[in-house]
């Protein structure tokens, strides 16, 4: 999950779209549905095979789904926590009004959005494990949520047509080589990592093995790589150091650092502990230029055209061609719907878009952001560039 804009790096501090996303149903407006922008998006995209890789989903619990969501982020003692659950509820819309609960209703605004999306788009469900200590056992204080693995495939079996589905297994865990074997017999298309609040070394011995079932199995890991603000980090940002993946890497996992690890610095430990931090991107460049590595280091595009990215970090990794072809489209949903995160004006103070464009981007938003980062993405140009068509149609990296 992508950082909530506490810390504004280059840009205003002032929300530029307002705080509250009103949660316009029925659909884009026909004026809207027809814009030359939005048919433009599509234009040389193969759309059946757009996966969206970062995909959320939340709730609160209150269905048989098996959601937890830890106290402190309803609690009023806790009160950045609650400021963050409420944001994100916000952005999901999902009124408990609309269907019986409130974790249903977050499924069903997804559905409300795909039908604004081109046939064959998918989202791919984000299950999230708890926090594990390093004998393998649940801490739920250190937990912020838990969406279940059976939950995650569940939904998407339900929706075929909308849904694929990532599994998420800490590594530390007892039956951890168990509960992969039965993420692959349930065709779960990757495995999902947030090591800073899963409590997660990727450079530990303990987790060996399972990275070799993982190469074994040619399933990708998806794990967040940069800093991380959105949710509580137990163990501080040490986790999130995307040369900790070497380990993955030189065992032959498939691993997409998820933002292009976009946010914040870390020590570049090849040079030693000791050694000087630097920003998170540039090891993340460093490991992608690396030839050994070259069919397995990936990134994912969520969260890149937040607030509080900087103008540099887009500018390179849209100035990056020879990146273009292992990147992957992800939209960190539910966060495009929070609506102090993203300002398509921004984007015109870069010189990336015109002031129409914005306009037209910021009317989508209101009615479906799922369509808004999309476009967003598809649309920013930098001296004439923009992402190539291959880093949408992301289906190839996942599809067995």
């Amino acid at each position: 999950m992508a950082a909530m804009p506490v810390v504004l790096s280059g840009c205003q501090y002032m929300p530029r779209e307002g705080l509250f996303n009103d949660c316009r149903d029925g659909g884009l407006p026909g004026p809207l549905a027809d814009h030359e922008l939005v048919k433009a998006t599509w234009e040389g995209i193969d759309t059946r095979q757009v996966w969206d890789s970062h995909c959320h989903l939340i709730g609160v619990g209150d269905s048989d789904a098996g959601i937890w969501v830890n106290p402190n982020m309803r609690s009023l003692w806790h009160p950045i926590q609650l400021t963050q659950f409420r944001f994100y509820f916000n952005a999901s819309c999902a009124q408990a009004g609309r269907r019986e609960t409130i974790d249903e209703g977050v499924v069903q605004r997804l559905l409300d959005l795909h039908a604004d999306l081109p046939e064959g788009f998918r989202y791919m469900l984000l299950a999230f494990d708890f926090y594990h200590d390093h004998d393998g056992n649940i801490r739920r204080e250190y937990s912020p949520f838990h969406t279940p693995n059976d939950y995650a495939l569940k939904i998407a079996k339900s929706h075929p047509g909308q849904f694929e589905w990532i599994a998420s297994i800490h590594p530390y865990r007892q039956d951890a080589l168990s509960a992969l074997q039965a993420a692959v017999d349930n065709q779960a298309r990757a495995i999902k990592w947030l090591p800073s609040v899963m409590g997660i070394d990727a450079n530990n011995p303990k987790c060996d093995a399972f990275y070799a079932a993982l190469a074994k199995h040619k399933l990708p890991l998806l794990t967040h790589v940069g800093a991380e603000y959105a949710l509580h980090t137990p163990d501080g940002q040490a986790y999130n150091n995307p040369l900790l993946f070497r380990r993955a890497l030189d065992h032959g996992v498939r691993v997409i650092f998820a933002h292009c690890a976009t946010l914040g610095e870390s020590i570049d430990i090849d040079k030693g502990k000791h050694a000087a931090k630097v920003p998170n991107l540039d090891l993340f460049a460093r490991l992608m230029a690396e030839p050994r590595y070259e069919n397995l280091a990936l990134g994912d595009i969520a969260g890149i055209t937040q607030v509080n990215r900087d103008r540099w970090k887009v500018e390179r990794i849209i100035e990056s061609d020879e990146w273009h072809d292992r990147l992957i489209y992800g939209s960190d949903y539910p966060l495009p719907g929070v609506m102090p995160v993203f300002s398509p004006l921004n984007f015109v103070d870069w010189n990336m878009l015109s002031n129409g464009e914005a306009e037209t981007l910021s009317a989508v938003r209101r009615h479906n952001p799922a369509l808004f980062d999309v476009m967003l993405k598809r649309h920013i140009r930098v001296k004439g560039k923009r992402l190539k068509a291959s880093v949408f149609e992301s289906r190839r990296h996942f599809a067995s």
